[in-house]
């Protein structure tokens, strides 16, 4: 079935494409949600007509998204889960889990919003994408730990390394300086 885009879908086109879709997807999808038209010469017209005001009314969801990106960007978020020895969940973190996070976090975003490939079923930290806009994404940083206390010391544990490099890399400088004023 050939429908024209009234916004860009992800993997399948862009705002004004025509794009030959399954009928089922084109139904149950893109159809009901206002995301498509069908392409015959009527609706191609009417697609016309309203061109400029879709692209307007979508680049201002997309400057919205954007400031909203702005200030997710970096967000760090904790979900406290029980699990066994192994470290592996007695449930999963779904989508809506992180979902919910977020709101609680202080942000607007739908569970259909969270890109989440597979569920977390361990414990530890995962990069999470939020899809904003079909044009606007950003990595959220979930945490999945037994308590508070325990995200916090595998937090510092994450920190620490660096640190300790760091210190490394600039006794082997102080040594090098070392080294080239003995030489001179």
């Amino acid at each position: 079935m050939d429908v024209i885009l009234l916004e860009r879908i992800e993997k399948l086109g862009q705002m004004g494409d025509t794009v030959k879709v399954k009928p089922g997807f084109a139904r149950n999808y893109l159809l009901p949600q206002k995301k498509a038209l069908r392409a015959n010469k009527e609706n191609q017209a009417r697609f016309e007509t309203q061109r400029v005001q879709l692209e307007a009314q979508n680049l201002q969801r997309r400057e919205e998204a954007q400031a909203v990106a702005a200030k997710l960007d970096g967000l760090s978020i904790l979900i406290i889960r029980q699990a066994g020895e192994g470290g592996m969940l007695y449930g999963s973190v779904s989508g809506r889990d992180v979902a919910d996070a977020i709101k609680e976090a202080g942000f607007t975003v739908e569970r259909r919003q969270v890109a989440l490939d597979n569920p977390i079923k361990s414990l530890g930290t995962a990069q999470v994408r939020v899809s904003l806009h079909p044009e606007v994404a950003v990595t959220v940083k979930v945490t999945v730990a037994r308590s508070q206390e325990e995200a916090a010391r595998a937090a510092a544990q994450q920190a620490e390394p660096a640190a300790v490099e760091e210190e490394i890399e600039i006794e082997e400088i102080a040594e090098d300086v070392q080294a080239d004023e003995t030489e001179a």
